[in-house]
């Protein structure tokens, strides 16, 4: 389904890498014996590659995942604290443009945490619309811990997506949270065994790769607008409208009426 290149042919560090192949994008984080840190350049390079997916209309489905590092696999430790300034400004961009612009892809977008995620890694995998972890990861969020008052659109995405009591716990304590408290809090959508992940990953891409990508595509958007608190009917009615007058629509119908798996196009 998703012929990624096998961790054999990665560089031995690199910004994050994009493989695209059969409708799904693949990003993966390549920094593992750092632990697989976002620096300034990996933040710019994480906002090319959601770019270019956006533009490949053939892309359906978007995996970010990262190459971890072992024996206590970490998928993400989070922007690269080194980078801060003795003024305490960040490098050359603000690191909420990576999970907001995650946020608003155009495919449906997976985290695959093939390892414990800290700090604004925390936020990117939140981004996406599904997050599947491995038995063994923890979250923390040590801004409180660091003195730092994290980034308002981090926060506003905690609060939507995990409600205000877990967003309390995790910011305002800066615990770590393990694994089975992370599904039960809804940050994580499936816990697996790390064995089980990739099967769990390319199951839930043909999943995806067999709906209608204007409507899901559609709905994502209306759902975080939402979630978000946004007062939007008139833009969530032209999403309907669109989709009803589609040739996906008519496709879906005649396939339903024809007992056979739709074929959708995208328009």
């Amino acid at each position: 389904m998703n012929a990624t290149p096998a961790v054999s042919d990665f560089p031995e560090a690199s910004a994050p890498l994009l493989h695209i192949a059969g409708g799904v994008a693949t990003v993966t984080l390549n920094r593992p014996q750092h632990r697989n840190r976002l620096e300034d350049g990996d933040l710019l390079t994480l906002l090319a590659h959601i770019a270019t997916v956006n533009a490949d209309l053939s892309v359906r489905a978007l995996v970010l995942t990262a190459r971890p590092n072992q024996p206590r696999p970490v998928f993400s430790a989070g922007y690269h604290l080194g980078a801060f300034s003795d003024d305490g400004e960040t490098g050359p961009m603000p690191f909420e443009t990576v999970p907001d612009a995650l946020a608003t892809a155009r495919p449906i977008t997976l985290c695959a945490l093939s390892g414990s995620v800290y700090g604004g890694a925390t936020d990117v995998a939140l981004a996406c619309d599904f997050r599947f972890g491995v038995e063994g990861m923890e979250l923390r969020m040590p801004a409180g811990a660091l003195g730092l008052h994290y980034y308002p659109s981090g926060m506003q995405r905690y609060v939507a997506r995990l409600g205000l009591g877990v967003a309390r716990r995790l910011f305002l304590l800066a615990e770590p949270t393990p694994d089975r408290d992370l599904l039960a809090m809804g940050f994580l959508d499936k816990l697996l065994p790390a064995a089980e992940l990739p099967a769990a990953v390319s199951a839930w891409c043909a999943q995806v790769l067999a709906m209608g990508p204007l409507a899901v595509q559609g709905m994502k958007q209306t759902l975080n607008e939402i979630a978000l608190g946004f007062d939007q009917p008139a833009l969530w009615r032209e999403r309907e409208a669109l989709s009803k007058a589609s040739a996906d629509f008519a496709e879906g119908r005649a396939a339903f009426a024809e007992r056979r798996g739709a074929v959708f196009r995208g328009m």
